[in-house]
């Protein structure tokens, strides 16, 4: 079988330098010359997080900082849980880096082949994980390792491989074949080589785990953020020749989505208001902890600093326990209009009242709903309920099909916004499907709506396409 073009250049490479650990620049050197003349490029200049974007963190979790000589390197504080990721999508490459945990037991991890946003209701994204941790074995009650702290590689939230061995327990896990990590705070070098679809891991020289069949298998490079301070130096990146053919949309990560920027601090309220007019800079039943918004049920709307005008947004929510009572809602049919008895009489059903929304451009009218009515949501009542709007109109802002999660599960938003034209799939159904919105202002502020009870969002992220 005739070797793919990546795996020749490795080959190639190699043959010309020390096959244990790849000789790395001085530790702060950063000049061009260097990545000229092994084929690396740096992924951090030393000065700041150019070329990197937080996902779901903090201003304060990741930083530009001095080791113990003085050398620059990104410090990650832990907190909250979640990843920084490069802006630039990698398909086959070789990267290098160091790393340090200062305590042990110490926890992070590197995700390769990332989507660029969160999988819904966690803080991590559909990739390859390549552990980063200090922890002694997990072991379960029948003496099976389950997890190390010396390099493992696994799958996480719906990315797919074949472990090099397989797993005691048949997980997606490769576990280590050597132990050469070192202990808190020593520095630890990774060398890891991802070509089409497979993926090795070197630690301190010596290759300890791998996988095959993985998917997607072009996408971001990622640092988690996991509870524990961590230290990263000397990231750097080799490309390698791409697949031939060109993977297919289904081997990638959401690579259209690559202008997706968070919408809060996941530490702190800002950029956001409470009320429209004349609103609260600091929101009194807003809150922020861990990237999760909180709203108590009281108080007014939300509404964020910014105005936007053609974009695509993701928002988590869900339900807490809490509702509004118990009352009789009415089933609406597909063309809008409430569904009707024999006797003329609403059809209706009894339901925890529970209500909520997404309003878009600075308008109530044009609010994609979140509730409990058995329609589901994803409606848009202002023009719904709005008669002097043409039949086409009501019906297509009326969802094709109830997708709601059941109360208490993370339900996932992905609503898109061209000129007057409106898309909402919720949890992964179309449920609005080309709806016109006649009249809907061309820009404003985003706002998620308070209407009496209380709701949690999480990974609400959203990309201008203007």
């Amino acid at each position: 079988m005739p070797l793919s073009p990546a795996l020749a250049c490795v080959l190639a490479l190699s043959a010309a330098v020390d096959p244990a650990v790849s000789p790395l620049p001085a530790v702060g050197q950063h000049s061009a010359a260097s990545p000229a003349a092994d084929g690396f490029v740096e992924l951090f200049n030393g000065k700041d997080l150019s070329g990197w974007i937080d996902v779901n963190t903090s201003a304060s979790t990741w930083t530009v900082a001095k080791d113990e000589s003085g050398n620059p390197i990104i410090r990650c504080t832990g907190i909250p849980t979640g990843i920084l990721r490069t802006e630039k999508a990698y398909e086959n490459f070789v990267l290098e880096f160091e790393w340090k945990h200062l305590s042990d037991p110490g926890n992070a991890g590197l995700f390769v082949w990332s989507d660029p946003y969160c999988a819904k209701g966690v803080p991590f994204s559909r990739s390859i994980e390549v552990q980063i941790m200090l922890t002694p074995d997990a072991v379960d009650g029948e003496g099976r390792t389950l997890y190390t702290g010396q390099g493992d590689i696994f799958s996480i939230w719906g990315a797919r491989m074949k472990p090099d061995r397989p797993h005691p327990a048949g997980w997606e896990r490769c576990l280590p074949s050597a132990r050469t990590t070192k202990g808190a705070g020593e520095w630890n070098h990774y060398k890891v080589t991802c070509i089409d679809g497979t993926i090795k891991l070197e630690v301190n020289g010596t290759e300890v785990s791998g996988a095959s069949e993985i998917t997607p298998r072009k996408g971001y490079i990622c640092l988690e953020s996991e509870g524990t301070e961590i230290w990263f130096r000397n990231l750097r990146v080799r490309e390698l020749p791409p697949a031939s053919p060109p993977l297919s949309a289904e081997m990638t990560a959401d690579l259209a989505a690559a202008g997706m920027r968070p919408m809060f601090d996941a530490l702190e309220m800002k950029g956001w208001k409470e009320g429209a007019d004349k609103g609260e800079e600091t929101p009194a039943h807003w809150t922020v902890s861990n990237g999760v918004v909180r709203f108590d049920g009281k108080g007014k709307s939300l509404w964020s600093d910014e105005s936007y005008g053609d974009f695509e947004m993701i928002c988590d929510w869900r339900w807490t326990k809490e509702h509004q009572g118990k009352v009789q809602r009415p089933f609406i049919g597909a063309d809008g209009n409430t569904v009707k008895n024999p006797d003329g009489s609403d059809k209706t059903i009894e339901v925890e009242e529970r209500d909520s929304g997404i309003y878009l451009r600075g308008s109530s009218k044009s609010q994609v709903n979140i509730w409990s009515w058995p329609v589901g949501s994803g409606e848009v009542w202002g023009y719904r309920t709005d008669p002097s709007m043409p039949a086409d109109v009501r019906a297509a802002v009326t969802p094709k099909l109830p997708a709601d999660a059941p109360i208490g599960e993370w339900n996932r938003f992905r609503i898109r916004m061209v000129g007057e034209t409106l898309n909402v799939w919720l949890n992964g159904k179309h449920v609005i499907v080309d709806a016109t919105l006649p009249g809907v202002a061309k820009e404003g502020p985003i706002a998620l709506q308070s209407h009496g009870c209380p709701i949690e969002f999480y990974n609400v992220m959203i990309q201008r396409l203007d």
